[in-house]
């Protein structure tokens, strides 16, 4: 039987020659992700959010059905990170979250004017720069995030390179930190999909939304991609023991989710 080279590699060995093959694949990228006009701008805007919300705390909201089982109202007044399509509730909500983020290529394609459109913060990954006009003016410009899909890390500072971990979930984390937030909770992230198959694959919705909170969430003829849960772990684990190391928590208040790796807390008690 024939072993594989990371079988026989010692690990320390093997992740050193894999990550310094990443850094190499993103050398090309790196004199726009850092000296790029609205990469600039980005970075000065992110330098300012640096610890603004020290000793607070956030609520990340997933886009999970198990929102519909979470009452959002109270939500009102506390600091939130909506993500992907969430803001498709603001209407019925009456309320915005304070901000938005979004990394996923498929998501800031199809839907680019709705999220230029929202009256918030948005957070995008660089990439997704070329679904905007280069004429936008410099005061509508989303905060763009030089984010990658290899070389996993936390990234306590986000003006650098963050990595994506396969879910915005993670991505919001890594934000949250850098915003000074001291406690991060998490709802809606059931990390469980009706829809199954390869991690990563691209789909097409032949109908109403299954996996997400609302049925047009990714509705009839939305291209998606399937989650990556497995990866997305690794990325949580890796936000558990950062936000731990510096006296932070992140707990779960997902109604029924199937999500282990935060301590879970009932999300109504966080209102008393």
């Amino acid at each position: 039987m024939k072993r594989s080279l990371k079988s026989v590699i010692p690990a320390p060995l093997w992740n050193l020659a894999r990550n310094t093959n990443d850094a190499i694949r993103r050398l090309p990228q790196l004199p726009a992700a850092y000296l790029h006009p609205w990469r600039r701008e980005s970075i000065r805007r992110l330098a300012a959010l640096k610890d603004i919300h020290k000793g607070e705390r956030a609520f990340i909201i997933g886009n999970g059905p198990s929102l519909k089982q979470t009452d959002l109202a109270k939500l009102k007044n506390e600091f939130t990170f909506g993500m992907n399509r969430f803001y498709l509730l603001f209407p019925e909500l009456g309320f915005t979250t304070t901000y938005f983020c979004s990394i996923n290529d498929l998501v800031i394609e199809q839907f680019a004017d709705d999220i230029l459109a929202l009256p918030i913060p948005k957070f995008l990954a660089w990439r997704s720069r070329r679904y905007f006009s280069a004429q936008l003016p410099v005061t509508q410009l989303p905060i763009f995030i030089y984010t990658s899909y290899t070389g996993p890390r936390f990234s306590k500072t986000v003006t650098g390179r963050v990595w994506e971990g396969a879910t915005v979930t993670t991505f919001a984390l890594q934000l949250a930190y850098h915003m000074g937030f001291e406690k991060a909770v998490l709802i809606g992230v059931d990390h469980n999909f009706t829809s199954k198959g390869e991690a990563n694959k691209i789909v097409v919705s032949e109908g109403d939304d299954p996996n997400h909170v609302s049925p047009n969430y990714f509705g009839k003829g939305v291209r998606w991609q399937l989650p990556d849960l497995d990866t997305s772990e690794v990325g949580y684990i890796m936000a558990r023991e950062a936000y731990r190391k510096a006296g932070r928590e992140i707990v779960d208040a997902t109604i029924g989710g199937k999500l282990t790796v935060f301590p879970k807390v009932d999300y109504n008690s966080l209102f008393k």
